[in-house]
């Protein structure tokens, strides 16, 4: 009790959106984890590394086509009720691939991981921004998003670690542990919620196909192809340019974790006082230069090199809050599916930014990644700068909005 005060009063938020956090910080575990123990599963499945690497694949795949198709079907649910069904779910996802010998039935369970993820996710970001005032939406969202970067601090590291010791299985049965502390807190201290009022599907997708909403969607994917263009094959890339050991380069993640715990956090607090829009804007253009700083750091030492990484890493979170916050102001009656398909979109993101990287490194060399992403990450600020410059218009805007538009004018 004494730590949820301190947590409040530190904070200004509701307790349980730091319990909203938690079980993101679980979801972020068992999305990225994988990656630092590809080796690992190769070997013990007797598959390539590009193989294993399909883990990751399928399960961005899978969480961008469910999320807005399972929020949409689970709309008339109460939102605790399908919160801890979405945990049970995420639990027997992850003792399966712990305990598969399949390569097929580890597939099928990391993609039903990642559909319960998907769930999780967006109810986490959801509740939360229900859960405290408009003024410090953006906080609480960013508490949501440090929840998922402090994934890359704690989770991924000593995720590293444990499979290193005891097998690349030995991590997921941990997640699943973790997730049923979840569940159990979560069936504790959150409170029932009623859904928004349903909508018809088509209603829905008809308020979010405006100029103004796509090209605000746009900002994610671009940002994230951007990100994952270098992030995805970060260890190659160290690799390519310094002469570094495992136990550091553990050390190397968990700096960048940190500073993108941080960013989460900084971005959410600059979202509300400042306002998403410019927030937006300031991320992006730092952002973007921050991914061709990379290019020059990597030719100078490896402390360079890491400070360098650790303004990228904390850049790289930055932009959620504020990005979840423009998006509901747009189409506040529609906060769910909004969510979900900014979610979907940016985890196609980071298929596509794993895709170009690999591509470049086929074709060039992995010391091209840092400004190829740098690039598209700017294509993220043009889509910025057209969306915000977009006022919303009765041509603009369906029908169903045009009513708070002529209350807004």
């Amino acid at each position: 009790m004494v730590t949820i005060l301190f947590l409040e009063g530190w904070y200004g938020l509701n307790f349980r959106v730091y319990l909203l956090a938690f079980s993101a910080f679980v979801v972020g575990t068992v999305e990225l984890i994988v990656g630092g123990i590809l080796d690992l599963i190769a070997s013990d499945l007797n598959i390539s590394v590009s193989a294993a690497g399909y883990f990751i694949t399928i399960f961005s795949i899978a969480f961008a086509i469910s999320a807005p198709i399972l929020m949409n079907v689970t709309a008339r649910l109460e939102r605790k009720k399908l919160y801890l069904l979405a945990l049970a779910f995420f639990v027997v996802a992850n003792l399966i691939v712990a305990f598969s010998s399949s390569y097929n039935l580890t597939l099928a369970a990391r993609a039903l991981s990642a559909m319960s993820g998907a769930v999780i996710i967006v109810l986490s970001i959801s509740l939360a921004s229900q859960l405290v005032p408009e003024s410090h939406r953006g906080r609480a969202i960013g508490i949501i998003y440090m929840g998922i970067s402090g994934s890359l601090v704690l989770g991924v590291p000593i995720g590293m670690v444990i499979g290193n010791a005891y097998g690349w299985r030995a991590p997921f049965i941990l997640i699943a542990a973790l997730s049923i502390v979840a569940m159990i807190a979560n069936a504790w201290l959150l409170k029932r919620t009623a859904p928004s009022p349903v909508m018809p599907f088509k209603k829905q997708l008809s308020s979010l196909c405006t100029s103004k909403i796509i090209s605000g969607q746009l900002i994610s994917y671009l940002m994230l192809t951007g990100h994952l263009t270098l992030y995805a094959y970060l260890t190659p890339y160290i690799h390519a340019n310094f002469e570094i050991s495992p136990s550091l380069m553990s050390i190397v993640y968990f700096l960048f974790g940190i500073t993108a715990v941080a960013g989460g956090g900084l971005g959410g607090l600059l979202a509300d006082k400042w306002g998403p829009t410019k927030t937006i804007l300031l991320v992006l253009v730092c952002f973007s230069g921050s991914l061709f700083m990379m290019t020059l750091a990597s030719q100078a030492s490896i402390y360079v090199f890491i400070a360098a990484m650790m303004i990228w890493g904390g850049l790289s979170w930055a932009l959620s809050p504020a990005q979840q916050s423009y998006l509901i102001k747009q189409a506040p009656e529609t906060i769910d599916i909004q969510l979900s398909l900014n979610n979907s979109i940016m985890h196609l993101g980071i298929a596509t930014g794993s895709f170009i990287g690999g591509k470049v490194i086929e074709s060039s060399s992995v010391a091209n990644t840092p400004w190829v992403g740098g690039l598209i990450a700017l294509l993220g600020l043009g889509a910025a700068i057209f969306s915000i410059s977009r006022k919303p218009s009765r041509a603009d805007v369906p029908p169903m909005q045009a009513s708070s538009v002529a209350a807004a004018e």
